[in-house]
């Protein structure tokens, strides 16, 4: 089926490529994301009360986040080029459609087997719908500014979400139950269905050849040993860093896993080298912007973690905070970024350009982590927390930008393993960021507690290290921006 300035083809019929149907997919997209987001937050305030309802051992607890984390980060680059293959917005609904009924079985989940289950099912569902939404997003708005102002709103849900989660996940734990957590998810997930059938523009997809042999087409086009390739390898590489806490980085565990890993990226990316039909073209390596971009990513969101979890961790374990008040303590930040890239981000980037706004945004998010460093422990929120929640500003200067930058250069064949990889990026440097800023943080604080120190004491200092280390990978990620990504004409 052709397509027009007006119309566009969909598997079920035409979809009128107005301004309002643009604004609705560019809501049914934000929406899913929203709800993955919050989703990873979320959890993470009702696991006291997850632990006791269905008897988690201390260790076995943690899979309850893991699960969810090594399906998502090792699906969402296959998942990508499946969108490329079969058609971005067949993966999209197909993904929304796991996501919102492994929900329903988290939710009603009486043991922890059935729970692990569901979240990596969880898992499975956001990876498919995440991995294709840029994909979307970018060939649904071709216009600068009004390309800069869907990836503004597409990146404050991914910004504000784990606050926003964080604050939900309290109040539906403390007035309801944690089952809760997961069942608001089901009017979302099939409203955002609904809608996503009637505005999300279809695309047939490279790889469903003609419409009498639409699977040959893809069998033709698919590479099954790259992709069994680089989802063991990214999820056995997931597994390992979220392990690190519990074996070390110098364990035989740790080492022998993470070589396995690195082996079998490797295969991959010498599979893509000579296979016909790869999984990941390495033509989207070439480009400065992409790769870029990418690396920025993954610093900044290992530094971030610092922000999101370290703080929230502060308020708790310090300050003596409740799951519902720390939740509403991180909300200010929300606000903050929300208003930042939903008002000016896409206006700065229209006139400076993505590099310049991202370098800004780093530069505010460096002054934010060191100022941190400085927390006292006996911290009052008025004045030595909440003034800083304004500095949160980087977040919603930098992350639309960045995500500009991961889209500009794939052409609209790869948009979907543009978006698949700038979402594996993303996992990896959460990954990464839990396991390195939560253990160097818990070995600090261990260390102050044999020498004789408090407590909250040897908790701080454990903080400040984690934010220390966190504003120099944001320091690196400045020094990349600055030097790799190439300013752009306006």
């Amino acid at each position: 089926m052709s397509t027009s300035a007006t119309d566009t083809g969909t598997d079920t019929g035409t979809v009128r490529n107005t301004a309002v149907n643009r604004a609705l997919a560019l809501g049914v997209l934000a929406s899913g994301m929203l709800m993955i987001v919050l989703d990873g937050s979320i959890v993470t305030v009702a696991m006291p009360a997850i632990q006791d309802d269905l008897g988690f051992s201390p260790a076995g607890l943690s899979w309850v986040v893991n699960a969810y984390l090594i399906a998502f980060g090792s699906l969402l680059l296959l998942a990508g080029r499946l969108g490329d293959l079969l058609g971005r917005r067949r993966v999209f609904l197909a993904g929304t459609g796991v996501f919102t009924a492994a929900s329903l079985l988290a939710g009603a989940a009486t043991s922890p087997a059935v729970l692990i289950a569901a979240r990596f099912l969880q898992g499975v569902g956001s990876a498919m719908a995440a991995a294709v939404s840029l994909g979307i997003l970018v060939t649904l708005f071709t216009e600068p500014g009004e390309r800069a102002r869907a990836i503004a709103v597409f990146s404050f849900t991914g910004a504000a979400g784990a606050s926003i989660g964080q604050v939900v996940g309290g109040l539906l734990t403390d007035a309801l139950s944690w089952h809760w957590i997961f069942f608001i998810n089901l009017p979302i997930g099939l409203a955002a269905l609904a809608l996503a059938v009637r505005v999300l523009p279809g695309d047939r997809g490279t790889g469903t050849g003609t419409d009498a042999a639409p699977a040959r087409g893809l069998a033709a086009r698919a590479d099954v040993v790259g992709a069994l390739l680089i989802t063991a390898g990214l999820m056995l590489g997931i597994y390992t860093v979220v392990k690190v806490e519990q074996y070390g980085w110098v364990s035989a565990h740790t080492l022998g896993l993470g070589a396995l890993a690195a082996a079998l990226t490797g295969a991959f990316i010498a599979r893509q080298a000579t296979a016909p039909t790869p999984l990941m073209p390495l033509r989207i390596f070439r480009s400065r912007g992409v790769v870029g971009a990418n690396v920025v990513q993954m610093l900044m969101v290992a530094a971030l973690f610092s922000f999101q979890i370290v703080l929230a961790l502060h308020l708790q374990r310090v300050l003596g905070y409740s799951a519902a008040e720390t939740g509403l303590a991180m909300l200010p930040a929300a606000l903050v970024i929300g208003a930042v890239s939903l008002g000016v981000s896409a206006r700065l980037i229209g006139r400076f350009g993505e590099r310049n706004v991202l370098l800004t945004g780093l530069l505010l998010l460096v002054t934010l982590l060191v100022l941190l460093t400085r927390i006292p422990v006996d911290a009052h929120y008025a004045t030595d927390v909440l003034p800083l929640m304004f500095l949160s500003a980087g977040f919603g200067l930098a992350l639309p930008a960045l995500t500009s930058l991961g889209m500009s250069d794939a052409g609209e064949e790869d948009a979907g393993l543009a978006s698949g990889l700038f979402n594996t990026t993303q996992q990896i440097g959460m990954a990464v960021g839990v396991a390195v800023l939560s253990t160097l943080a818990a070995s600090r604080s261990e260390r102050l507690l044999a020498g004789g120190a408090g407590r909250a004491e040897a908790l701080t200092g454990g903080y400040h290290l984690a934010f220390g280390v966190g504003a120099g990978l944001l320091v690196t990620a400045f020094v990349v921006a600055y030097v790799v990504l190439r300013r752009r004409t306006r």
